[in-house]
């Protein structure tokens, strides 16, 4: 599909952008898509004041994936732009997959993977049948892009790697670029591959980043930064099996803290931690701002997961992205905290003690709840919705969820201490940041009814409540149909 294709397509579905304004679970302040599907966050960054959100969705009539757009200035108001990216090429015929961006002067330089099947060969999925390029192209705007150049492809990749080779991401080190990778190896062992180059244009090979012990069979949507002295690699692992409270969901998303010299091809891996203990967290990345604060944005969902995302479907559209979260790195641990620019969504406010908070009743269940504990429970419970319960005992935080989770039903989270918690709840989704980010858990939550009561179960705990009432993002829709 080229861009004429689309433009020829796009008023065919008028009836389809009508039909989701109707759904009452169209959410109030997350992007979402103005038709079909949202998965993976692409290209953020902010360039020349504007913030820039790619996506990879399934254009909803004719499922091409092309890289969506959105812009902002505050947060709080967003353009929808011209879809930036399409597979018009051979290069990226079947879909122009997930990428990155990174600024360089005057100009964005953009580096996605472009997907090929060979249908006509031994096609396996993993080994054979399928080529995964490379491509860099160029911006002054954010908006217009310039001719795609090809710079890596099959043969350019480690020997011993299978087809799953994509997802590439700039990091810049000593006056020089690198470039990671998310893989899989022949021996279906997960990896990230590190590239080098001078100038973004010629990339070679250097090396790659993976634990002595396999970790998975497939590495994804690597991230490589430096925040507040540690250097820190996100990576999202498939083929990790439970183990007590950790790695919960089919596929994880998290990241290791990591000792790096890349001019000696050494690394140090610490342990894995989850990003989010939610049910609906995968495909995060992040970007520096120009007040210097490193913001992730995730895909709230998890890919192959056994619960329902179809419960939309019949409005034209499935997922969303979760709330930007600035990101620290303190004691040892990523810190993830809701972006400041959130608090304009604020309107009435509700505060108490926890004792005589009783029931509450915001419209929409669109609110952001601030929990102060002065001394840790033995237990608690608090009820959002008709069968959606936080509760914590035995330094364990449970969420739960009833027939609104559409198969999600709990996940648990080791906490050592409960001091405070903040509950974003929008139509369709939560997110809720526990002692001030240090744990966070996400998820997809779908209610017959949104006119449904807040509650504490245990009214006995000392502490007090801050509550507000919270307006929506305003969406500028086919912004650019109309410049």
């Amino acid at each position: 599909m080229n861009k004429a294709t689309y433009l020829e397509e796009y008023p065919k579905h008028q009836s389809m952008r009508e039909n989701v304004k109707k759904d009452k679970n169209r959410l109030h302040f997350h992007i979402i898509p103005p038709t079909g599907w949202i998965n993976d966050p692409n290209g953020l960054c902010q360039f020349q004041g504007t913030y820039h959100i790619y996506y990879t969705p399934f254009v909803a009539g004719w499922g091409t994936k092309i890289w969506g757009h959105y812009t902002t200035n505050d947060w709080i108001h967003f353009q929808e732009e011209e879809p930036f990216l399409f597979p018009d090429c051979d290069w990226d015929r079947d879909g122009v997959y997930s990428g990155s961006a990174f600024i360089k002067e005057d100009e964005i330089h953009y580096f996605y993977t472009g997907n090929v099947k060979y249908w006509d060969q031994d096609y396996d999925y993993i080994m054979n049948g399928r080529a995964q390029n490379t491509i860099h192209v160029m911006s002054r705007d954010g908006k217009t892009a310039s001719e795609k150049q090809l710079i890596m492809q099959n043969q350019d990749y480690p020997s011993d790697m299978s087809k799953h080779v994509r997802d590439p991401k700039i990091y810049p080190k000593n006056g020089k670029y690198y470039m990671v990778q998310g893989a899989r190896d022949a021996n279906s062992k997960g990896c990230v591959l590190v590239f080098e180059s001078e100038d973004l244009m010629d990339w070679k090979y250097i090396c790659r980043i993976q634990p002595n012990e396999s970790f998975g069979y497939l590495w994804e949507c690597p991230d490589l930064f430096d925040l507040d002295g540690q250097t820190i690699l996100i990576a999202c692992p498939q083929g990790i099996s439970q183990s007590g409270y950790r790695y919960q969901n089919i596929y994880q998303c998290g990241y290791f803290p990591i000792q790096l010299d890349l001019e000696k091809k050494e690394y140090i891996l610490g342990q894995f931690e989850e990003l989010d203990k939610g049910f609906d967290f995968y495909a995060a990345q992040t970007f520096e701002d120009q007040k210097g604060r490193r913001i992730l944005i995730a895909w709230m969902a998890v890919p192959d997961s056994d619960y329902r995302y179809d419960t939309t479907a019949a409005y034209d559209w499935i997922h969303t992205l979760t709330m930007p979260r600035v990101l620290q790195f303190q004691n040892g641990k990523l810190i993830q905290q809701p972006l400041e620019e959130m608090k304009a969504l604020r309107k009435t406010t509700r505060k108490s003690n926890i004792s005589d908070f009783g029931t509450w009743n915001p419209k929409d269940c669109c609110f952001e709840m601030q929990v102060q504990i002065d001394k840790e429970p033995e237990n608690l419970m608090l009820q959002l919705r008709d069968d959606v319960t936080i509760s914590y005992q035995d330094q364990v935080i449970t969420l739960s969820l009833g027939k609104s989770g559409c198969g999600r039903k709990t996940r648990m989270a080791e906490v050592a201490m409960l001091k405070e918690f903040t509950i974003f709840s929008d139509t369709s989704s939560l997110e809720i940041f526990i002692n001030n980010g240090e744990t966070v858990m996400t998820t997809r939550v779908y209610s017959d009814d949104l006119n449904q009561t807040v509650s504490f179960l245990t009214p006995e705990i000392s502490g007090t409540v801050i509550a507000y009432e919270l307006d929506s993002y305003v969406i500028n829709w086919e912004n650019w149909l109309q410049n």
